[in-house]
């Protein structure tokens, strides 16, 4: 007996990763459209909790960028935007920051949607 299988996606983010975040590079990725930066790190634990749940609030924002900032890697940019603990997002729209969840608590999928709902 044969059998077909179907190769299924493993990939758990659509949302890209940038391991050093520049200033320079923060101005070209917000400067048009809604922009939502995660401020993270591999070794956060917190951080790791909202890995199952991104993929369904980037669908349900579909209108958003996302990417996923590696923190340690990023400190001048953390520090110009005061990124103090991890996990942590700031949203900016056509350049301009409009909104930021920025403390080292443990976000929920709820605590994120609401946060991002709230700047519409």
């Amino acid at each position: 007996m044969y059998h077909t299988y179907k190769k299924v996606s493993t990939r758990r983010y659509t949302m890209k990763k940038i391991d050093a975040l520049t200033k320079e590079k923060l101005i070209e990725l917000t400067k048009n459209g809604r922009t939502v930066l995660e401020f993270s790190a591999d070794w956060c634990p917190d951080c790791r909790f909202l890995d199952p749940f991104m993929p369904e609030i980037e669908k349900d924002f579909a209108d958003s960028e996302f990417y996923q900032i590696n923190r340690d890697n990023s400190i001048e940019v953390a520090k110009d935007l005061a990124i103090l603990g991890i996990p942590s997002f700031v949203v900016y729209q056509d350049g301009q920051e409009i909104g930021r969840l920025v403390n080292k608590d443990r976000k929920t999928k709820d605590e994120v949607e609401s946060f991002l709902r709230s700047l519409d």
